[in-house]
């Protein structure tokens, strides 16, 4: 939905305001973050380092911290196509859900942005209103988000009937064979070679010179 990876960009922007510790923080941020495009991260390792910084600190300065993240970082990185994507969706009557690995903190602002009300992410832990630096249940991450997804309809009465999802990682196959319209949206390489292999769309919400799916 942005033109870059939120996660990557939130620890990055905790270096550059000073947050954390720049040699340790950046040189771990970059390692997880060529995990998960090699499909191998540690989902568990990662939240335990990328949730601290929010056990750490008070959560009235993580709002203010995340309001210039959004502001400074997220809102130059959005896409046009995107949300022209989204209003096509809401304009069909369609439900809008976003899933995302990226836990709630980061992302539950940017989805408001493009008018998205459902989000599944990764639950930071909150006790006494501050965070734990753990998370809840299982992490929105590969099978996790299928697990949740289909909490989420058994909870909420929807179904996968004419559904669609949209995908850049091909850490969200297990998701994208689950539903009825897989696309991938700038895909890394090994989803580009599967979605071929399936005859999947292939879209680009990033390069104006490459087709937008329609659909009817």
């Amino acid at each position: 939905m942005i033109a870059d990876d939120s996660d990557y960009l939130w620890g990055q922007f905790l270096v550059d305001q000073g947050i954390v510790d720049k040699l340790h923080y950046e040189q771990a941020n970059a390692r997880f973050y060529q995990d998960y495009k090699q499909g191998i991260l540690d989902m568990t390792a990662f939240l335990r380092f990328s949730l601290q910084p929010l056990a750490d600190n008070d959560p009235q300065q993580l709002r203010q911290w995340r309001k210039q993240f959004i502001q400074e970082i997220i809102e130059p990185l959005l896409l046009k196509a995107a949300q022209e994507l989204v209003d096509k969706h809401r304009n069909r009557g369609d439900t809008l859900l976003v899933i995302t690995a990226t836990n709630r903190f980061i992302t539950e602002p940017i989805v408001q942005l493009y008018g998205i009300d459902n989000l599944l992410a990764t639950r930071p832990e909150i006790k006494d209103g501050r965070y734990t630096g753990d998370f809840v249940g299982e992490p929105c991450y590969q099978q996790g988000k299928v697990k949740q997804l289909r909490q989420w309809l058994h909870d909420t009465g929807h179904n996968l009937d004419d559904s669609w999802f949209y995908s850049d990682s091909h850490n969200d196959l297990p998701l994208l064979q689950l539903v009825a319209n897989p696309v991938a949206v700038d895909p890394d390489a090994q989803l580009q070679e599967h979605a071929r292999q399936a005859h999947w769309p292939i879209i680009s919400l990033r390069n104006h010179a490459c087709p937008v799916h329609h659909f009817k």
